[in-house]
């Protein structure tokens, strides 16, 4: 089965999280959502550091969810230094169509974003101002960049229109349908 495989990365607050759950609900039933925060955090409970176990989990778990033919995002700030190797990998070994977004958001918009989240109190921005990385798009020009400019809904609009996610030719893994 051939799948689609979408990356979203950028600073934290620069509405990737929120892209995500966006287009999960303009998918339906069947959209998964690998979140590296979830991954380092939630499963982990790891600082992100180089060579951290995340790094490895989120690509075993990209690549067994795009395996079985279900459409994955993966989504994170997901720093290049770090990341960039296995997401590059990731995107070219994939079968089907692979598509990386990088959010370049300014600081002062991050921190603005920041807080209108509803853990905006779990970290400061000082903490920000220590992941922000300005320009980290991967090597080799495989992100496709989304500036300060696009909105919300036309950054979905826009990954939508790009990547064919809503394409009636994506059958559904039978565990996720509706069906008994």
């Amino acid at each position: 089965m051939s799948s689609l495989l979408i990356v979203l990365r950028g600073p934290s607050g620069s509405g990737k999280s929120r892209t995500a759950t966006a287009l999960r609900e303009r998918y339906g039933r069947g959209l998964a959502i690998v979140r590296q925060d979830v991954v380092r955090r939630d499963i982990l409970r790891e600082r992100d550091l180089a060579g951290a176990v995340n790094v490895g989990l989120i690509d075993s778990m990209a690549r067994h969810i795009l395996a079985q033919g279900v459409p994955c995002v993966v989504e994170g700030i997901m720093h290049a230094e770090r990341y960039g190797a296995m997401l590059t990998a990731l995107l070219a070994d994939h079968a089907g169509a692979a598509h990386s977004y990088y959010f370049d958001i300014p600081f002062d918009v991050t921190v603005e974003r920041h807080f209108t989240k509803p853990n905006h109190g779990d970290w400061t921005v000082e903490d920000m101002r220590g992941w922000y990385v300005e320009g980290d798009v991967l090597p080799g020009g495989v992100d496709r960049v989304i500036g300060p400019e696009s909105t919300e809904q036309d950054t979905v609009e826009r990954i939508v229109a790009e990547t064919g996610l809503l394409a009636a030719d994506r059958p559904l893994h039978p565990s996720l349908t509706d069906a008994p």
